[in-house]
């Protein structure tokens, strides 16, 4: 099923200082910076007769979200990412969205390792239901994601069965014939890198999430000296972000929120709720030195928000002032005005903190006139509804309300229109592939890359599951039959077992309803004991629909005594009863709701 979906002045030269205090043990000692850096880390190299590199989106190139791409030479892989993807409001029930993973099961013991580019959850929100299943392969990736790693991981009851390997951003990754060396970009969170990954047959640029930002919060602008360098050196593809290649002019600083920040804390009278993703750390530093420069307190509300601070301060991306955070309990020492709520559901998930205290659900914190609720985000395609829902709660307990639509409190992760041609024109590369985004993105970013001078038939653009073939002659093409894809949802604990069918159910339950019909009928004869039993849920209402109800009830029996004599095939039965009874319903009503016929013998 398809969807229709529908964040210093020079580059660092020290690496030393974009490790931060309290680097776990396990991190990979960084390699000095050199011409030829040297590799730190190696695998076992394997020969194949497979003598061409395939690139493999799995998820990613058709949808925002479920980021994983796989790299094949000879009888290595490895992979990029692997992310989920949130659902949409064709998909009743479903919390979260994975790629279709068989293909690598199948290939399982070529698998090298995962590396992961950053701690967002379309990049590693699938690491828990995949990882199993492919023999939990290692993963390699920046100290702060690690962290998140690990706690999704433990969440799970997984920590500990495959090794996570921490590296600095100058340290050069060797697994099997593939080379990756590292370059930092600026997102919206911290320790995001793009990955310039040397193979048999040339260079490939891949970048992941990212911005231009010339002055990030963090201090740390992308490393524009490294993407030259790999454009001098010859790249053979590069695949880039395509989230905001649509929308022109070059991305806006986190850095330029500070002062919008600012004049909110200063000018609020009562109490904040700031609301944010949890993992967009330079938005949260910027709520603590707000909250410092004012004087407010703050409180931290929602398990994955308190959980990814506690990380970041643990690793020493987080700096805060001592006794800043208070409990809930403790704010009624203080005013109002020195108070700050930081809580999760920016996009208005209904378990999020803000949702449950939208709608007065919340166990501790309870909205009042003169609180000020803040939206730090702007909205993922498909999550309006949400969020205009939740900010309609919070205008109705008499609070104030501030989101993208009315003041400029949010700065995407993503690249625009210029700076995707900086990139374009700083790696130089022979071929293109647009990456993570929607159909008409992707389309969008290549007409770009057209205008850069790059050819039409040097650009590729896939679905999940197709593949690029390249070659060392420093040809490429499409190559088909596509690798099988395509989407598994996750429901509860059920991973795959929600199919297209029990979606399609879901949506005729959702849109019209459902009719069950029971039957008691004679073990021997076949003949219908009593009236049936009728139940709707969704469709109509019992008490005002005697007469409908009535006449269901008599051609059921007339279905039954039109039945040859002792004729008891109950699936024919049941089927017959679906589909008249369903064609009787829509005659009536002109809805279809879902027909469930029920047979007991007695």
């Amino acid at each position: 099923m398809m969807r229709q979906r529908s964040h210093r002045t020079q580059a660092d030269q020290d690496p030393s200082q974009d490790r931060p205090a309290n680097v776990p043990s396990d991190r990979i000692a960084h390699s000095a910076i050199m011409p030829q850096p040297q590799p730190v880390i190696n695998t076992s190299k394997f020969t194949s007769s497979r003598q061409n590199l395939r690139v493999i989106p799995m998820g990613g190139v058709e949808e925002i979200g479920e980021n994983m791409t796989v790299f094949e030479y000879g009888d290595d892989l490895i992979i990029i990412d692997m992310g989920l993807a949130f659902p949409d409001e064709t998909m009743p029930g479903i919390d979260y969205i994975i790629p279709d993973t068989t293909w690598l099961e199948q290939n399982k013991k070529r698998i090298r390792g995962v590396i992961i580019t950053h701690g967002h959850l379309d990049h590693i929100g699938g690491i828990p239901y995949i990882l199993p299943k492919l023999g939990d392969p290692p993963i390699y990736t920046m100290p702060l994601t690690a962290g998140f790693v690990k706690k999704r991981l433990e969440e799970f009851g997984l920590l500990g069965r495959s090794r996570i390997n921490t590296f600095n951003k100058d340290d050069v990754l060797k697994l099997g014939n593939f080379s990756i060396r590292f370059f930092r970009i600026n997102h919206n969170i911290p320790d995001g890198v793009g990955l310039a990954i040397t193979t048999p047959v040339g260079n490939i640029v891949y970048a992941t999430d990212w911005k231009f930002d010339h002055t990030p919060v963090d201090d740390r602008p992308t490393e524009f000296d490294k993407l030259a360098k790999y454009g001098s050196e010859g790249v053979l593809m590069l695949m880039s972000d395509s989230t905001n290649a649509t929308k022109p002019g070059y991305s806006t600083s986190e850095s330029e929120l500070s002062e919008t920040i600012d004049r909110i804390f200063q000018d609020a009278q009562g109490r904040i709720i700031f609301a944010t993703f949890s993992t967009l750390i330079s938005r949260i530093q910027q709520v603590f030195n707000s909250a410092a420069k004012h004087n407010r307190k703050v409180i931290v509300v929602g398990r994955s928000m308190v959980n990814n601070i506690e990380i970041a301060l643990s690793l020493g991306y987080l700096k805060i002032q001592p006794k800043i955070i208070i409990k809930t309990e403790q704010a009624k020492k203080y005013p109002d005005k020195n108070i700050v709520i930081l809580t999760t559901g920016s996009q208005g998930e209904e378990a999020a903190a803000l949702a449950r205290i939208s709608r007065g659900e919340h166990k501790t914190i309870k909205l009042k006139p003169g609180d000020t609720a803040v939206v730090s985000s702007s909205p993922i395609p498909g999550n309006e509804r949400a969020i205009s829902s939740v900010l309609s709660n919070i205008t109705r307990e008499g609070a104030k309300v501030l989101y993208y639509q009315n003041l400029d409190i949010h700065s995407s992760g993503h690249a625009k229109q210029e700076d995707l041609k900086l990139m374009i024109a700083l790696t130089k590369p022979r071929y293109f592939m647009p990456i993570h985004g929607e159909h008409h993105m992707l389309v969008a970013h290549a007409e770009l890359a057209q205008s850069l001078h790059i050819p039409d038939q040097n650009i590729f653009i896939l679905d999940n599951g197709q593949a690029v073939e390249l070659t060392s002659a420093g040809t490429a093409k499409k190559i088909d039959p596509k690798i099988p894809s395509g989407y598994l949802f996750i429901d509860g604990l059920g991973v795959g077992d929600v199919g297209e069918v029990v979606i399609r159910d879901r949506q005729v339950m959702a849109r019209d309803g459902m009719f069950v019909i029971i039957m008691t009928v004679d073990k021997r004869t076949g003949k219908l004991i009593s009236q049936p039993d009728i139940i709707s849920r969704g469709f109509i209402y019992m008490k005002g629909s005697d007469e409908l109800i009535r006449e269901v009830k008599h051609e059921v029996r007339k279905l039954f005594e039109s039945k040859g004599k002792g004729e008891a095939n109950w699936a024919y039965i049941r089927q017959t009863v679906r589909d008249q009874i369903g064609e009787y319903l829509y005659q009536k009503t002109e809805r279809k709701p879902m027909i469930l016929p029920v047979v007991l013998e007695v």
